[in-house]
């Protein structure tokens, strides 16, 4: 799903794949030039070329990416999905982002807010103390600036909190999606041991998807334990 750029970049505004990484790579640690081409491959970006063949990125080109790789982390979201996305964006639609029951906004998505912790704990309403507590119980990583991702687990806490549910009762809640987190190692592990670019993009394709998977079990497994306690 490739897109068609009609017209010509101004060459001041084209980024090379080292720049596009130093932009990105503060908000997605394991991106890497081999992700980059891996994703070309696939059609989600088209950078354009240069004489010599070096791949250069517009901003929207960088937005894209951006929006892509959130997808990918926040939605764990396979490339098929992402792209059936991407190519209703690009016939001018206004898809829904795949999982959510309103309209989807984009912009949200590709820029991302971030928070101080002073910031956090005021968006979640919640309160110094349940930010540390739910450090200690890692809950929410460790940062001087957080994401989007620490608001919405610290907003979640805030709601347990008042049912009578600490951090610190989660415990297990964590302990579990390790364990979930090592049958997803060992699921792509074979692919991961080749050590190419296009194995290793293909295992982080695999692990979203088991992710998702699992995701399904789990939420089916719980309503049926709430429906019996009901």
């Amino acid at each position: 799903m490739a897109r068609v750029t009609g017209q010509a970049r101004p060459a001041q505004s084209l980024l090379s794949i080292g720049q596009v990484l130093a932009k990105l790579t503060p908000e997605f640690a394991d991106l890497s030039p081999s992700k980059l081409r891996f994703l070309e491959e696939q059609g989600l970006v088209s950078p354009s070329r240069t004489p010599s063949g070096y791949r250069k990125y517009a901003p929207g080109d960088l937005e894209r990416l951006r929006l892509i790789l959130t997808m990918q982390r926040d939605r764990y979201l396979p490339l098929k999905v992402i792209g059936d996305y991407l190519a209703d964006l690009d016939r001018g639609l206004s898809p829904l982002l795949p999982g959510q029951a309103g309209p989807s906004v984009p912009g949200i998505l590709a820029t991302g807010r971030r928070f101080t912790r002073e910031d956090l704990v005021r968006e979640a309403g919640a309160t110094p103390q349940l930010l540390s507590d739910a450090v200690t119980a890692l809950l929410i990583p460790a940062a001087d600036v957080f994401g989007e991702d620490a608001l919405h687990v610290l907003a979640s806490l805030v709601d347990l909190q008042s049912r009578g549910i600490e951090p610190r009762h989660l415990r297990a809640l964590r302990a579990a999606v390790e364990r979930e987190a090592g049958l997803i190692e060992s699921a792509v592990a074979p692919l991961v041991r080749r050590r190419d670019a296009a194995s290793r993009a293909k295992a982080a394709e695999a692990a979203h998807d088991i992710a998702r998977s699992l995701d399904v079990v789990r939420s089916q497994l719980l309503r049926a334990a709430i429906e019996r306690l009901a």
